[in-house]
């Protein structure tokens, strides 16, 4: 059975939205799209090359397959780490309405999201990744069904833009078990879920 593994950018302030490039979703008005690209060094591309080398399928929700889907079937050079995946392995993407998915390899996930994803964990050797797709993953730790998540927090506030975690998420613990800063000073840490939070007091005890 695969696990499922989460890797999402993100900022100070939480915001995962478009951090590859101006017009990878400007979806809200959102204006400053590209914001990770200047911390891209080799610390963080030894990263990501690691974590496409656990992969054995994908797991996409529709906004982040559109921005995939109209990139990466045009890289194709069998060396790189992430387009050859990419195009090779299983791609499943949640959605309600894409019927007609053109980027091959793709099936759609349509159905009920906890039963079909328990599903895919079963019959996935490798992580079942997701990347991006902030909403996803929001639903897929509610529903304990993420495994890991690797989140990059970069050096930067923008005040604007669709956050990870929001009002109303699930009360989650999470258990750190490794982590590293690159030069640039992205924080790349890695968590398992660990079930709900837990709760204790600093006060002094009655009797004090």
């Amino acid at each position: 059975m695969g696990k499922l593994v989460s890797t999402i950018f993100v900022t100070l302030d939480g915001v995962y939205q478009a951090p590859g490039g101006p017009q990878e979703d400007t979806s809200g008005g959102f204006d400053q799209g590209g914001w990770s690209f200047t911390y891209g060094d080799e610390d963080f591309g030894a990263f990501v090359t690691e974590v496409f080398g656990q992969v054995g399928a994908f797991l996409l929700g529709r906004r982040t397959y559109d921005i995939f889907a109209s990139y990466w079937p045009r890289m194709t050079d069998p060396a790189d780490p992430i387009a050859s995946r990419l195009n090779a392995l299983p791609k499943y993407v949640v959605s309600s309405t894409l019927t007609a998915p053109e980027w091959s390899g793709t099936t759609v996930v349509g159905g009920d999201l906890a039963k079909e994803v328990a599903a895919l964990k079963e019959r996935t050797e490798g992580e079942l990744q997701v990347h991006g797709s902030g909403a996803l993953v929001r639903s897929l730790i509610d529903l304990r069904l993420l495994d890991t998540l690797h989140l990059a927090t970069f050096p930067v506030v923008l005040g604007a833009g669709r956050r990870l975690f929001t009002d109303g998420a699930l009360p989650t613990r999470f258990r750190h078990t490794g982590g590293r800063i690159t030069r640039s000073g992205i924080s790349i840490q890695s968590y398992d879920l660990a079930g709900a939070p837990e709760y204790g007091s600093y006060d002094l005890p009655e009797n004090a």
